[in-house]
């Protein structure tokens, strides 16, 4: 059975959000910058920053690391695995780590800690989705998108096991329990 998807953010909601998130990290004014991007979730988010960030006068470079902590669940776990790690030198760099949502904190604390071991200038954050009462790790976002309720979200690059991804918004599975009691989904 197909699960319903309602909308939590449109395209254009995103879309501006992002503009908005490149105009905020331009304001920083990063040195030698490298947008890492942590795989799979965020390739979507982290294409459409890149692209807004070259807009606004940036020139990032961008790297991906492969975490993985849920596999093919919804929920993280504590081990994390590098499934790819960044190959490029973050020696005196500006690193943003874009991400697709913090939730528990674990993977953009791990990887953090990675990048700042091998002497990153700095890590800075960048979260498309927040949800601070899942969190368990002492990690906060630098620049977030947008807040997110306690849901399981999907599109614009998030997945339910390995479906999903291609969603040009974000939604959120319909529990059985709301499935009764809503009309908008997909």
């Amino acid at each position: 059975m197909t699960p319903q998807i309602n909308t939590l953010f449109d395209e254009s909601a995103i879309a501006s959000r992002v503009e908005s998130l490149a105009r905020e990290i331009a304001a920083s004014r990063p040195e030698n910058l490298l947008v890492v991007a942590v795989l799979k979730g965020s390739f979507i988010f982290a294409a459409d920053l890149v692209r807004a960030m070259h807009r606004v006068g940036l020139e990032p470079e961008m790297e991906f690391l492969h975490l993985s902590s849920y596999g093919a669940g919804t929920v993280s776990s504590e081990n994390i695995r590098i499934l790819r790690d960044v190959e490029s030198d973050v020696n005196g760099r500006d690193i943003f780590l874009v991400d697709d949502i913090l939730e528990s904190g674990r993977t953009l604390a791990f990887a953090k800690e990675r990048l700042l071991k091998r002497a990153a200038k700095s890590v800075q954050v960048v979260a498309l989705l927040d949800k601070p009462e899942r969190r368990v790790a002492p990690i906060a976002a630098d620049y977030t998108g947008f807040a997110c309720p306690d849901k399981f979200v999907v599109g614009y690059g998030m997945d339910m096991g390995h479906a999903w991804r291609q969603l040009p918004f974000i939604g959120y599975v319909v529990s059985d329990q709301e499935a009764g009691e809503t009309t908008e989904g997909v």
